[in-house]
Order: structure tokens, then C-alpha cells, then sequence
């Protein structure tokens, strides 16, 4: 018999019992489910399923009430446990999904937007003890743009990662100083800025428009959030095993307070600081427009420099206003004759255009030499014959696109010995025209020397590419065979990685020329100072005033020596002195070495060395019980482990430089190096490479029977650059002499081979000195 659209109980035989309305045999409309545990529903039902608006208890006093589909929670709901945790907002398949409000039995709150039970997008964090965040989240923690404010007053507005500060940001202290520029996994690092309280500082307005902050003024940039895919889970007229769910709402609660640990800001002294970044945007001169003009004009500035949340550098400077404006008028006052290049040739969108036509020839050329069967470089290809050349107008033709630019000729110079280059450095050519042709594009960099070139950086980082002349060109077209030979030679080899040699030439007759470079910062560690070394000293040094977040230093202004396991050294000075000897078979000289330092975690550690009383405990010893002294130096930061291929990354790249290094400390094996809590990489020759940096300091800081030193670890990064630069000879010896531009042991440089001698002892005595 069956009853339909009538009030209905039912026993089961484990112990379920229902009460309400039915249609046929089913549960219809309004109903009562009791489970045996003594779990509750009460609502809306739909077939046998429990859909529409209802109430769940649950036997441990957990209550929900709002919205069910299918069995699952889903649509508006709140939810309360036992404990005092409450949720009001979105569901979605049994977890918190939307906006929402949860109050945690902390008493924390936390409103904004969840994805599958955990916060994820915009949101504000309220913990009980006062402090608030408001910004953005993945996954459960703080990870985006957001701005922190703490209790005492202090507040930080910048990114994010996994819950601590990471990038850059502002922070403004509660005695008024303010601090600006870059953080890394939590701590202070690279070169900033600190205006301590009372100083006038720089308007921060442009860092974020009003329409991004809430009632209080902290940033809340609401992101697009796509909907997850939903996940399979039983329902919860499944014997209502989603109580089981409800598990993970302390979990939360643990991972926040976790969370909360983290976040809150332990006692940082006035004297903290932050660096410049470029994507902050700010500007230094825009002052806050609420200080009168009867104020004080001057800024007191705190120029600083960290590295792994530990200051390395100070200087403090003052500018004022009128000092600022009188350099800017002398800046103009002298009328400036500046050498025609190629910076000229596009006016205002030059740059654009570059990049849009290179990116199309490039393209062009990839696709059109990558189909050719793979097969050994001959003569012909090195001749001048061995081009590719493609006329591109706007209109576009039957092999050319359409495009934004203006008409320009295209010529690939060697494209198979270039295509060849590119797979010896196990280069992907699909991964190559996507680096640099792909629709993030390239990124302007501005000219680090004198040539006037212009440099683009690949979106990823892997490539740069330059503008060379035409001189630059005939070196290297005359070059490359040896060149090709000597990479194939020595796959460990520092010279610059070339990948493509192109002309871009318009209308009128005015050639770009291009030189595609693999980039040998290209790490995921951050590049804390630059260097490039010549082994010269007449005119190798910056000036202070000059110097920023991205500036490239010169010889003299190296203070550090940098001391490292005894393999790794003699693997290095070897390769570059086999890479000297080539590049002066080719007679090319003022090449120079490009050096990055990666400082890890230093503790500022000032160690008092006493060489005599050192030597005089060897004395004492017995004979035989003097031992080797360990090659290694490898402070507490870094640590050299057996290379295990399975566990560090070994996708080649421009980066990568040949086979892993064999370390003297640990057996002459391959190794890694380790970063404790960090990362694991692969040591190869110019990358990845672990050293100790010392730095004395001057001697009239310190007594003089002492020699203090400050010691840091650091991670190398190096390769041989500027191997174009060919002169005539006895131009060189005329033009040394009669400008006495070169002091005497840059003389030298007249002859390739006393060039090499020079530079080759520079590294070994000054820069990579054999430990003591």
C-alpha cells in the first residue's frame, strides 16, 4: 500500500527512525531522520534525499542550519560546535566555500572568502589579542598583497608568502619611522631605506587607490576566483558521515594558531630598514603634501643594506630640498652631446617596436630551422651565405603575420650552427620561442656600461638579449667556429652562452643588431650585489651616489675575499683559465668576470684572527701531531651533501653550466648543496657554488694589534662576459700612453696574453685567494 503527500513514521531494524511526509515510498517534503547514534535532521527532503532548508544535530552538540542539496551541505548555512566555533556563510559539497564568517573558539574571526573549507582569496583576520590582517590568502594562509597592523601600532602593507612577509612592502613603526623595500621568507634582504620618526618621508599614496581599502584603510584587493572542481564525498544521508568533516574545523583552528605564531611581529629594533623595489613604484622626491613650506626641508635617510634579515651596511645621508633642485638644475644647465645609436631609431615607442619585431623573427627563424633534420655543422654554415632573410610588413604576406609594428627586414645570421648551440645546451626550441616570443613578453633593463646598448630580459628570466654594433657582429661571426668548437670542448666552460645572432633593418637603412645570451643570474636565489671584474684599478670603482638595488660594481669597490673547498677552486680557476687562452687566441681582450653574490642567513659573525698565536700552537705541537688543515670552509649556513640526481632539479637550462662539481671535502664526489630550510642544488662550475666571504675591517676602527674581520656565507654565481671587444692593437698602445688612461698595470692590456696573465692573477690572489 502506498500513502502519498501523508504523515508518515517508520522504524528501521538498525535502529533509524523517520518521521514525516512521504510520496510513494520515499521521503517527500517535510521530515524527521533520527540515526541510531543519535544524530538528528529535521526539514526539507526531496525523494531520499535531504534537499531544501534543515537542521542537523549532531550526538557531540554540533548544529547546522541553512541550506542542503543532494545530502551535502550546500548553498548558506551556519554552523556551531560544541566547542564555540561558529561558521556563517557559503557551502559547497560539505566544506566552507564563498564568503563567509567564522568565529573560532579563540575568539579569532575571520571574514572573506573560503575555497573548499579554507580561506582563499581576499579576507580579514582578527586575532584576539588585537592584531588585524587584511589582504589575501591561499590555501589556509597569508599569501598575496595584504596589509598586517599589530596592536603596538606598527604596520606592514606589501606580499606575502606562506604566511610570512615575502617581497616588497612598507613598514610604517608606531613612533612614526617608516621602512620600505624588500622582504625574503620573513626577513629584511637587499639594499633600503630607513626614515626614522620625525624625518620627512616619501608619499605613499600611488602604492594602492582608494577603492582597494576598506573602512579602515587597510588594502583589500579582491581577486577573481574560478569555482574548484568538486570532489566526491558521501552524503549526508550516507549515514551522515559528515560529521566526520566537522573534524577539520579544529584543524583549522590549529593551523591558525600555527598561523598566528608566525605572524606576530616579535621586537624589531627602530634601527630596521628595508631596499628599493621597483615594483613598489614609489617615489622618493613626492613628498607628503599635509608638510608646509616653513617646515624643515631636510630628510634624515638611513641607507642600508640586508641580507638574509641581517645587517650588512650603513650610511647615513641627508638630502634637502634645495639641494635636490640645484642638482637638477645643473643637471640641464650643460647642454649634452650624446652619441647617435640605436636607442634613437624608434623615438618614443622604440622599445616596443624592438621587442615586437625581434620576438616576430625570432619566431620566424625557430620554426623554420627547427624542421630541418638534426646533422653535424659544416663550413657553409659558418659562411656568409649561411642567412635567413624575411621581409615583414604590416599587412603581413604568405609567410609573414600581420602585426602592430612598423615594416622591417629580417636577417638570422648562422641559423644552423645557432640551432645546433641551442641543443648542445639541451635548449627546447618549443621552451625557447615561448621564453622569449611568449605573451608575457620581454622586459626593458637599463644599460649597465658604456655602449649605449639596450638589453632585454626574457619574462623567465632564462635569456638576455643585447643591441650590438657592427663591429661586435664581424667579432663574433669571425669567432664562432673556434667558438663552437670550444663549447663542444668544454661543457663546464664560463664564456658567454650565445643563442641567436639577428638584423632587424628598416625602411631608410637603419640595422638593429642582436645577440640572444643565456643570463647567468638566472637562479632562484636572490642576487644581493653584482660585480664586474676586469683586474684593473684606474677608474674601477662606483660612486656611491650612483649605486642602487641593480647597480653592477666594479673591481675596487670588491671588499670581500671568498674562500671555498679546494676542488671546487681549482675546477674553477682551470676553466677560466682554458677560457682565457681561447679568448685570446682570438685576440680579444677587456673581457671581464661576472660575479653574483647569494648572501645565506649570515650571522655578522666579527672574529678576532690572531695569525701569531695560531702559528705559535702549531709550534708547540709535536711533529706528529700536526694535522692537514681542513680545505673546507663552510660555515654554519651552507653545507655540501652528496649529489643525489633524484632530489635537486637537473632540467637544463641557460643557467645550467656543464656536469655536477666533485667536491675535495667530501671524497671527490659530486655534491649538492644544501640550505637548510630552504633547498637543495645542484654545485656546478659558476652556479650554486658555496664560499665564505671575508671582509677586514679598516684599520683605524680597530686597534692595531688586532685584525678584525666580518665573515659571511655566500652562494657564487659567475661567468666570462664582454667577449666581443676586439681593438687594434697599436691604436691601443697609442691611445694607453697618450691619455694615460691606464695606470701601469692596466697597460698590460695591449697584448692579449698579458691581459689574461693580469686577470687570471687578480682572481687567484685578490678574488678566490688559496686558503691559508
Amino acid at each position: 500500500m502506498e500513502d502519498n503527500g501523508r504523515f508518515y513514521e517508520k522504524s528501521f531494524s538498525n535502529g533509524d527512525v523517520y518521521m514525516g511526509m512521504i510520496k510513494g515510498i520515499l521521503p517527500h517534503d517535510q521530515g524527521k531522520y533520527t540515526w541510531s547514534d543519535g544524530t538528528v535532521y529535521e526539514g526539507d527532503w526531496e525523494g531520499e534525499k535531504i534537499t531544501g532548508k534543515g537542521l542537523v544535530l549532531w550526538s557531540n552538540g554540533t548544529q547546522y542550519e541553512g541550506e542542503i542539496c543532494g545530502g551535502y551541505l550546500h548553498g548558506y548555512g551556519t554552523l556551531t560546535t560544541s566547542s564555540g566555533c561558529s561558521y556563517r556563510g557559503g557551502w559547497k559539497m560539505n566544506s566552507q566555500h564563498g564568503i563567509g564568517l567564522k568565529k573560532y573558539s579563540n575568539s579569532d574571526i575571520y571574514e572573506g572568502l573560503w575555497k573548499e573549507g579554507v580561506p582563499e582569496g581576499s579576507g580579514r583576520y582578527t586575532w584576539n589579542n588585537g592584531n588585524i590582517y587584511v589582504g589575501n590568502w591561499k590555501n589556509g594562509t597569508i599569501d598575496g598583497r595584504g596589509v598586517m597592523k599589530w596592536v603596538n601600532g606598527d604596520t606592514f602593507d606589501g606580499f606575502w608568502s606562506n604566511g610570512v612577509m615575502h617581497g616588497s612592502g612598507v613598514y610604517n613603526f608606531g613612533d612614526g619611522g617608516l621602512y620600505i623595500g624588500t622582504w625574503n621568507r620573513g626577513l629584511k634582504d637587499g639594499k633600503g631605506v630607513f626614515y626614522p620618526a620625525g624625518s620627512k618621508k616619501p608619499s605613499l599614496r600611488i602604492l594602492h587607490s582608494p577603492h582597494d581599502s576598506d573602512d579602515n584603510g587597510f588594502l583589500l584587493n579582491i581577486e577573481k576566483h574560478d569555482a574548484p572542481k568538486p570532489r566526491v564525498k558521501r552524503s549526508l544521508s550516507a549515514n551522515i558521515a559528515v560529521i566526520n568533516r566537522f573534524k577539520s574545523f579544529r584543524q583549522i583552528s590549529h593551523r591558525t594558531s600555527s598561523l598566528k605564531i608566525n605572524l606576530i611581529r616579535s621586537d624589531d629594533s627602530a634601527q630596521d630598514c628595508v631596499c628599493h623595489d621597483s615594483s613598489l613604484a614609489l617615489l622618493p622626491n613626492d613628498l607628503d603634501e599635509d608638510q608646509s613650506e616653513g617646515s624643515v626641508k631636510s630628510t634624515l635617510v638611513y641607507e642600508r643594506e640586508y641580507a638574509q634579515g641581517v645587517l650588512i651596511m650603513e650610511r647615513i645621508s641627508e638630502c634637502s630640498e634645495s639641494s635636490r633642485k640645484k642638482k637638477q638644475q645643473n643637471k640641464f644647465s650643460v647642454k649634452q652631446v650624446k652619441k647617435s645609436s640605436c636607442l634613437d631609431i624608434f623615438q618614443g615607442r622604440r622599445s616596443y617596436y624592438l621587442k615586437l619585431n625581434l620576438q616576430l623573427g625570432i619566431r620566424y627563424t625557430v620554426g623554420k630551422i627547427t624542421p630541418v633534420p638534426a646533422r653535424e655543422v659544416r663550413s657553409s654554415d659558418f659562411g656568409d651565405r649561411a642567412r635567413i632573410r624575411m621581409y615583414f610588413p604590416r599587412t603581413g604576406s604568405k609567410l609573414t603575420p600581420p602585426h602592430c609594428s612598423i615594416n622591417f627586414y629580417w636577417k638570422d645570421y648562422c641559423p644552423m650552427v645557432f640551432r645546433n648551440l641551442r641543443e648542445m645546451f639541451k635548449l627546447d626550441a618549443a621552451d625557447y620561442m615561448m621564453s622569449i616570443c611568449g605573451d608575457s613578453g620581454l622586459r626593458d633593463l637599463s644599460s649597465p656600461g658604456k655602449s649605449g646598448s639596450i638589453f632585454y630580459l626574457s619574462k623567465d628570466d632564462r635569456f638576455v638579449i643585447k643591441t650590438v654594433n657592427k663591429s661586435e657582429l664581424k667579432v663574433l661571426l669571425r669567432m664562432l667556429p673556434k667558438y663552437y668548437r670550444h663549447v663542444g670542448d668544454h661543457e663546464n666552460t664560463l664564456i658567454t652562452k650565445f643563442f641567436g645572432l639577428h638584423r632587424i633593418t628598416l625602411r631608410g637603412g637603419k640595422k638593429v643588431r642582436f645577440v640572444v645570451m643565456g643570463n647567468v643570474f638566472c637562479t632562484e636565489l636572490q642576487i644581493h650585489r653584482r660585480y664586474d671584474l676586469k683586474g684593473s684599478s684606474q677608474g674601477r670603482y662606483t660612486d656611491n651616489d650612483k649605486i642602487n638595488c641593480n647597480t653592477t660594481l666594479k673591481d675596487l669597490d670588491l671588499k670581500y675575499e671568498f674562500h671555498m673547498d679546494k676542488k671546487l677552486r681549482e675546477s674553477l680557476l682551470k676553466q677560466i683559465s682554458l677560457d682565457c687562452k681561447f679568448l685570446e687566441s682570438q685576440h680579444i681582450i677587456d673581457y671581464s668576470l661576472l660575479l653574483g653574490l647569494h648572501f645565506r642567513a649570515p650571522e655578522n659573525m666579527k672574529a678576532f684572527v690572531e695569525h701569531h698565536e695560531s702559528m705559535q700552537h702549531q709550534e708547540n705541537l709535536p711533529s706528529g701531531d700536526v694535522k692537514e688543515e681542513e680545505h673546507l670552509i663552510l660555515p654554519k649556513g651552507l653545507l655540501l651533501v652528496s649529489h643525489e640526481p633524484s632530489i635537486v632539479n637537473t632540467a637544463p637550462g641557460p643557467h645550467i653550466r656543464g656536469n655536477t662539481l666533485r667536491a675535495y671535502s667530501m671524497g671527490d664526489s659530486e655534491v649538492d648543496l644544501l640550505l637548510p630550510g630552504t633547498a637543495r642544488l645542484r654545485v656546478q662550475l659558476g652556479v650554486n657554488m658555496p664560499a665564505q666571504a671575508t671582509r677586514k675591517i679598516e684599520e683605524d676602527k680597530v686597534a692595531k694589534e688586532v685584525e678584525l674581520f666580518e665573515v659571511y656565507d655566500v652562494v657564487l654565481y659567475m661567468g666570462v662576459i664582454d667577449i666581443l671587444q676586439s681593438y687594434n692593437l697599436k691604436k691601443k698602445i697609442e691611445h694607453s700612453y697618450k691619455s694615460l688612461k691606464f695606470d701601469p698595470m692596466t697597460v698590460s692590456v695591449v697584448e692579449p696574453k698579458m691581459y689574461d696573465q693580469r686577470f687570471l692573477k687578480f682572481l687567484e690572489e685578490k678574488v678566490f685567494p688559496e686558503t691559508p
